[in-house]
């Protein structure tokens, strides 16, 4: 996962007790731009999230529309698994649970495979993105999600390793079978659990 651009700032005071995974390092103020594809030059008007699959009822989401759904602030961290963690960052967008609600999903959905408009996937099971652990986010900080860090709109599933927060996220599909995403091929983890270094296959 290559790093595409530098990061800067000044470190400020962090509780890092028991806030940091092994093998992890608090990056402070900044944080890495790290991208597995070419960035995407995306308009607002342009932006749109598709929730199909095992649903009963597909639903496609400007960015408009998912604004003016309830949405929520994550206020916490976030891990890479290149061994960076960003204490106490805020962001903000839609649950996964609002736009899951709207769709309906079928009984037999197990996994999401979330797509990003440059083709990026990355597959998670279906119990990790419900119950207020993943959201659709378009604000970091009280401004508008930057392109380098996945805006106009990019999941954010912050338990788990970053990789599996799709930059530029334009599609969740639902399946019944866990089908690998474009790292998982190249052997990352399936899940990839932070605290217990999931990072590749085999890690426990």
């Amino acid at each position: 996962m290559p790093v595409t651009r530098g990061f800067t700032g000044r470190r400020r005071p962090v509780d890092r007790e028991g806030r940091l995974p092994p093998g992890q390092h608090d990056v402070g103020d900044g944080w890495p731009v790290l991208t597995a594809e070419a960035e995407p030059h995306l308009r607002p008007e342009q932006v749109s999230v598709t929730l199909d699959g095992l649903v009963a009822t597909a639903t496609t989401w400007s960015l408009a529309e998912l604004q003016a759904l309830p949405h929520s602030t994550y206020a916490g961290d976030i891990h890479c698994v290149t061994s960076w963690s960003k204490l106490g960052t805020r962001f903000t967008g839609v649950s996964l649970d609002v736009l899951l609600e709207a769709a309906g999903p079928l009984e037999r959905a197990t996994h999401v495979v979330a797509e990003s408009v440059t083709g990026y996937t990355t597959n998670l099971p279906l119990e990790h993105v419900t119950g207020g652990r993943a959201w659709v986010v378009w604000d970091h900080e009280g401004r508008p999600l930057p392109p380098e860090h996945g805006g106009p709109l990019r999941l954010l599933v912050p338990h788990l390793y970053f990789w599996k927060s799709a930059k530029w996220v334009s599609r969740i599909e639902l399946t019944d079978v866990d089908r690998p995403g474009f790292w998982e091929r190249y052997g990352y983890h399936d899940l990839g659990d932070p605290w217990t270094e999931q990072r590749y296959v085999g890690d426990a």
